[in-house]
């Protein structure tokens, strides 16, 4: 099998064309254990959170087969799993939540414990690590998927069935962007019809919190960000009001008076969280998508939260219940209701990766899928 790996980590700022990060190499292929799935990938797709492992700012046991945004078609199948057959059509899951922990039993399996635990490992939800060279280096597993690549194994738990039909450019986007940013507005914020809302940062997380806003029938979205080439593909995903930073303010007083009630934070900064805290009524709510660096600390006037009755919440992967949430999602798609496939910037070899990072962070795509 080919996965593309990380050695060593690179900063912020370099070339990853230059610098070759990622190093697309044959890796031993390994055969699904009791739990687990064989899977040969169709589609990858290249997050922000991936290149938050390549700068260093997601700090992973390294050397890594990175990827965790996926769809594939299941070519293995490991002993004791009955309801997944070869050929099952499978959009791949970041978290591969166990069932048993406190987390799950509660219903939020975003937040699974002994996920979080093997994720941060590099090992799958079933044992250790099975990524090795031809060498026999073992290689660690990114968020149990490794979807930069041809092949992979995962657990049984990281994987949902989808129909037949559904293309793959756009079911690539549902395991993470989809899930996440409408999750974030559906589950986390609870959102109501008729209630405002605005959507700090614009990258595929942040405008699929715009689809599901406009989805859920908000009567002011306000997309915010500094690039303003995405202003228009967030009007095309349902923003009835687009700008800067600096227009934030103006636009969210035109929209709402005194402030949003939901305000959705998918930078991944401290600094902007503290601003959506000021950019939402009494009685508002911060939701916190996107990921700051590890060392980020936030400091807000405590008074906002029992003084005004705002409420500052976090969301990971939406708080989604993906065998739910997934089908229920690609139900709004099929009416023509959630147009993902706008996210979809364009379709590149898995051998341009790197090419692909300084495309990210440059922020010229928006979702850049790859073929290994």
């Amino acid at each position: 099998m080919r996965a593309a790996v990380l050695y060593s980590t690179v900063p912020p700022g370099t070339s990853y064309a230059e610098s070759q990060p990622l190093v697309v190499q044959e890796l031993s292929r390994p055969e699904p254990r009791a739990g687990e799935l064989g899977v040969t990938i169709t589609y990858s797709s290249l997050c922000h959170s991936d290149l938050s492992v390549v700068d260093g700012s997601r700090v992973r046991p390294l050397p890594m087969a990175l990827g965790h945004e996926a769809v594939g078609r299941v070519a293995a199948v490991g002993e004791g799993v009955t309801d997944v057959a070869v050929g099952d059509h499978v959009v791949l899951v970041f978290v591969p939540s166990c069932g048993s922990c406190r987390a799950c039993l509660a219903g939020r399996p975003a937040l699974c414990h002994r996920a979080a635990e093997v994720n941060g490992s590099g090992d799958l939800l079933h044992g250790e690590a099975l990524l090795r060279t031809p060498a026999g280096e073992r290689i660690n597993h990114h968020l149990g998927v490794s979807a930069f690549a041809d092949y992979a194994v995962v657990a049984r738990e990281s994987v949902v069935v989808i129909d037949d039909d559904v293309p793959d450019t756009v079911a690539a986007m549902f395991g993470c962007a989809v899930l996440t940013g409408m999750g974030a507005v559906l589950n986390t914020a609870d959102i109501r019809e008729g209630q405002s809302i605005a959507v700090f940062g614009l990258g595929a997380v942040g405008l699929s919190a715009v689809m599901a806003a406009a989805l859920a029938g908000a009567s002011a979205v306000i997309a915010i960000d500094p690039n303003t080439a995405k202003h228009g593909l967030a009007l095309k995903c349902g923003a009835t009001a687009v700008g800067t930073p600096e227009d934030a303010g103006r636009l969210i007083a035109e929209a709402a008076g005194d402030g949003v009630d939901i305000a959705v934070e998918a930078v991944g900064s401290a600094r902007v969280i503290a601003s959506c805290l000021g950019h939402v009524t009494r009685g508002g709510a911060v939701v916190s998508v996107g990921l700051p660096h590890p060392t980020a600390e936030l400091t807000v006037p405590a008074l906002q939260f029992a003084g005004a009755g705002k409420r500052l919440l976090g969301s990971y992967m939406g708080d989604a219940v993906p065998d739910r949430d997934i089908p229920l999602y690609l139900g709004y798609w099929r009416e023509g209701r959630l147009p993902v496939e706008l996210l979809h910037t364009d379709t590149r070899p898995l051998a341009e990766i790197n090419e692909g990072l300084d495309a990210l962070a440059a922020g010229q795509v928006v979702r850049r899928l790859f073929q290994a």
